[in-house]
């Protein structure tokens, strides 16, 4: 089901994003192309070789437009979200257009030693930050270090060290948000899922897409 209205510049990346002339590219094409760019040839092979800030200001630079990313939000009612694949950038990290479905959203989830960058394209997104699951902690309920409303074209960053969180569309129509992740390690070995009330840890192998360059699988 598709939705329907479903630190150090670098120059290259920065001319990608903004310079159109000869190209037949919408900005949403040339954000993608900034953010491979930016990474480069290396980047996004370990946590640290990551200019995370660089890569923010791109997201927030540019302003969406549901009809240059329309092709790429495909949302089934029947799940919480799904994960439709934009671009792999070099090979270290992955681009996702995520569709919230109304009233639904993710369970509680680590980043599996990753960068991530959430960027909302249409309506509103509510994460919540919970704190790691200490020793000793186990059966008791997860606790909350903070929770905020994401609104369209608000650009959220999160790691394993600022905790793990979940995130979810209260609204009755659905969501879109691009995520950037990189390393790409919950795409390739899955991750954690969290039992808020226990604190219970459980590792999910599969973090496939539901479509790939605006194909469904």
């Amino acid at each position: 089901m598709a939705v329907g209205i479903v630190q150090t510049v670098r120059p290259g990346a920065l001319a990608a994003f903004e310079c159109s002339l000869h190209v037949d590219m919408n900005r949403f094409d040339r954000l993608v192309l900034a953010l491979k760019d930016a990474l480069g040839p290396s980047s996004g092979l370990t946590s640290d070789d990551v200019d995370v800030e660089y890569l923010t200001k791109l997201m927030k630079a540019y302003n969406s437009d549901e009809r240059e990313w329309a092709t790429f939000a495909m949302g089934d009612a029947s799940r919480g979200y799904t994960r439709n694949l934009v671009d792999e950038g070099n090979g270290k990290s992955n681009l996702l257009v995520l569709v919230w479905s109304p009233g639904k959203g993710s369970p509680i989830h680590d980043h599996g030693n990753a960068h991530c960058l959430m960027k909302i394209l249409r309506g509103d997104l509510t994460e919540t930050r919970y704190a790691f699951p200490e020793a000793g902690e186990e059966g008791k309920p997860m606790k909350v270090i903070s929770e905020k409303v994401y609104k369209e074209n608000q650009v959220a960053y999160m790691a394993d060290e600022l905790g793990v969180h979940r995130v979810w569309n209260q609204g009755s129509d659905f969501a879109v948000s691009l995520h950037l992740y990189t390393p790409p390690n919950v795409a390739k070995g899955g991750c954690h899922i969290f039992n808020e009330e226990t604190g219970k840890k459980s590792h999910i192998k599969n973090c496939g897409y539901y479509s790939a360059y605006g194909k469904k699988l």
